[in-house]
């Protein structure tokens, strides 16, 4: 990987080289039983990823795809409400208003959800909800349990972006009510972009829209998926089944709550070093929300600015990740997903530290030595 870039960003992240390999190989019938059996492969090794017993599908399209058919699929013609605290909870706010009668929720980006606001909602027969449960642009884990007890209370349909958590945090979907739960296939199971997974509960099935989007009917996968053996109903992108299969093995190898757990000591050791740095982070905790445990969201420094860091850091071979939109400028963001390890968060944290100095900074204290502590 000498002349590659070390990517730790909230995704796309790197990838291991059996998912890499591969893709490398010739085509086959996406109509045949080995594209059947790497279909059943990856639905199989999902299911504890998402905690659901319910239909996977897998898209060919990325996260955005998976939010549409979401959407798309139970949101015609009606009362959709989003909670917006950050990027990707106004982008499902974006998709619901092409769709249904839309009314956003909005939270300072990092800040917690107004639930009772969400609750006044609903009381006033707001039928879809749609959450984002790892709120990566703001460094946010958001409390997905109580959104799905509120929505079930008002007997409204929950839709979950679990597209940056699943794979690298716990994930209830069943439990906790999503009744249409999103992965993304580039991010905590470390596949290339391209490919999102959705699980549809019965409620959402009882409540299909009569119109839905041509290509991404989940009502057509439903009946693609039930063939035997299992296929898609349009030409999906199959070298990217093959590495996504891949992933789900490689992660299923690992085991869940070791994946959890490394997720979680990854990010504890990020934010430990950004402690002893003298920075804080971006999100606003409560006894409901968290730093995200797989993209910590730091805000800079007076005096330093987004690109010198940023580019800083990139010439020692890594690449991390600034703030979007209005929080271009404010937060860097250093992704803890996928398949890294101890050496790529050491490496960048060196890189981060070393930068900072370089451009003015002094630090409070040793961030990589507390990281370390954290680590070892």
């Amino acid at each position: 990987m000498q002349n590659e870039l070390l990517l730790m960003m909230p995704g796309p992240v790197p990838m291991p080289e059996r998912v890499i390999n591969a893709m490398s190989r010739q085509a086959i019938n996406h109509r045949g039983e080995e594209f059947g059996g790497v279909y059943a492969d990856c639905v199989r090794a999902l299911k504890p990823f998402f905690g659901t017993k319910n239909e996977v599908f897998l898209l060919s399209g990325s996260g955005t795809a998976g939010m549409e058919a979401a959407i798309g699929n139970v949101g015609v013609g009606r009362k959709i409400v989003s909670l917006v605290n950050g990027k990707f909870g106004e982008r499902l706010a974006e998709i619901g208003g092409r769709y249904g009668d839309i009314t956003a929720i909005e939270s300072e980006w990092g800040h917690p959800l107004r639930l009772d606001a969400l609750a006044e909602a609903l009381e006033n027969g707001a039928e879809v909800v749609t959450m984002v449960h790892n709120e990566t642009s703001a460094g946010i884990l958001n409390p997905a349990a109580e959104v799905g007890k509120l929505a079930r209370k008002h007997d409204a349909l929950f839709i979950m972006d679990g597209i940056t958590s699943i794979g690298g945090e716990n994930v209830a979907a069943d439990e906790w009510g999503a009744d249409i739960a999103i992965v993304g296939s580039q991010k905590c199971l470390a596949a290339p972009a391209g490919l999102s997974a959705v699980s549809v509960s019965e409620r959402a099935w009882e409540r299909l829209s009569e119109k839905r989007p041509y290509y991404l009917d989940l009502k057509a996968y439903r009946k693609a998926a039930s063939k035997k053996p299992m296929e898609t109903p349009y030409t999906p992108a199959v070298p990217l089944f093959f590495a996504f299969r891949e992933a789900c093995l490689i992660a299923e190898e690992e085991g869940l709550e070791n994946r959890i757990a490394r997720h979680r000591k990854l990010a504890d050791a990020v934010r430990a070093a950004a402690a002893a740095w003298g920075l804080d982070l971006l999100p606003v905790s409560d006894a409901l929300h968290s730093p995200s445990n797989t993209a910590t969201a730091i805000l800079y420094p007076d005096g330093i600015s987004d690109s010198d860091l940023r580019s800083g850091v990139k010439k020692t071979g890594i690449q991390i990740a600034g703030g979007q939109d209005r929080l271009k400028g404010k937060i860097f963001r250093i992704g803890t997903m996928g398949a890294v390890g101890t050496y790529e968060v050491l490496a960048t944290l060196t890189a981060v530290q070393g930068t900072l100095q370089k451009l003015g900074y002094t630090p409070a204290a040793d961030g990589v030595s507390a990281a370390l502590e954290v680590l070892v």
